[in-house]
């Protein structure tokens, strides 16, 4: 017998601006929720015409974006640009230094693109590694259906009830799903041991726990778990109006500490210094920056 986890607290994302003219709901990298190791960040996007995330840096951490409706462009300063659509996601280590743009297209029928930026932080010792970039394609990710079909999950990285997915995507071992479940459904995925875990709850109510530790949590809030405990047991009363949706994330925690200064993420106060210093002065990783715009920036509305 697994032993759920515990959830430790849960709190409702509120909506703000980002970028130019985008929605986030930010959980992770809040005042609710800090020093969430390995992760600094996670927002939920809501991008309409004219709105996006133009130009902007960032070294010392890898960024996932997970795209649930909608198109996303994106180009850097290398020369690398590529969209991703709905079920779509980029994994993207920033490493030493990148500069990028990240445009977001609202659907065909005019609402807004929409989608998930989880920040992952990187091992000191790989923070100024070279940037890259990864894409998983929607028709690559395996998808199972469990407890009679009431439960489907989308493996996007890590394991579920003996499938595997299809590669490891980011430097620091993360495991993602995006899990629906019916009414009536329940949830019993199992974790490694010691890693920080959190669900998202993007669509529905959702009731995590066990016992008379259970726990009902609306749309768009974050829960997350105690460290013990071998697995998370999400379910959806049979009589809800609704489906449940989660996107739950855990991840190796980081022995090390984190020094943050908007997108630079190092490991002492002198590095964040240092990677300022570099962007402005276009070294050590930003040379290319030097008299950088994107044609996909060029385009937006101001």
């Amino acid at each position: 017998m697994t032993a759920p986890r515990a959830i430790h607290k849960a709190f409702l994302a509120k909506e703000q601006s980002e970028g130019v003219g985008a929605r986030v709901r930010r959980s992770i990298g809040t005042a609710s929720l800090r020093n969430f190791s390995p992760f600094l960040m996670l927002d939920h996007f809501s991008v309409s015409p004219g709105a996006g995330f133009p130009d902007h840096p960032h070294r010392g951490q890898e960024t996932v974006t997970y795209m649930l409706s909608g198109v996303a462009d994106h180009e850097d300063f290398a020369g690398n640009q590529g969209t991703i659509e709905e079920g779509d996601l980029q994994f993207m280590t920033a490493g030493r230094g990148i500069v990028h743009s990240e445009m977001p297209r609202p659907n065909k029928d005019g609402k807004p693109a929409i989608g998930m930026q989880l920040w992952v932080d990187l091992p000191e010792k790989l923070k100024l590694c070279e940037p890259r970039y990864r894409d998983l394609r929607a028709k690559e990710i395996p998808t199972i259906n469990v407890d009679n079909d009431k439960v489907n999950i989308k493996i996007i990285s890590g394991q579920s009830h003996g499938t595997d997915s299809v590669k490891d995507l980011a430097y620091t071992p993360v495991w993602m799903f995006d899990i629906t479940i019916k009414p009536g459904g329940k949830l019993n995925q199992e974790l490694p041991a010691g890693w920080n875990a959190f669900a998202y709850t993007l669509e529905g109510s959702t009731t995590f726990g066990a016992g008379e530790e259970q726990t009902t949590v609306g749309q768009y809030h974050s829960v997350v778990f105690e460290q013990k405990g071998d697995s998370i047991v999400a379910e959806v009363a049979k009589d809800a109006e609704e489906e449940g949706r989660i996107f739950l994330v855990a991840g190796q925690p980081l022995d090390q500490k984190v020094v943050q200064y908007g997108p630079f993420v190092l490991n002492s106060q002198e590095g964040v210094y240092q990677a300022m210093m570099d962007f402005q002065t276009n070294s050590n990783g930003f040379e290319r920056a030097k008299g950088w715009r994107s044609e996909i920036g060029k385009s937006m509305a101001h």
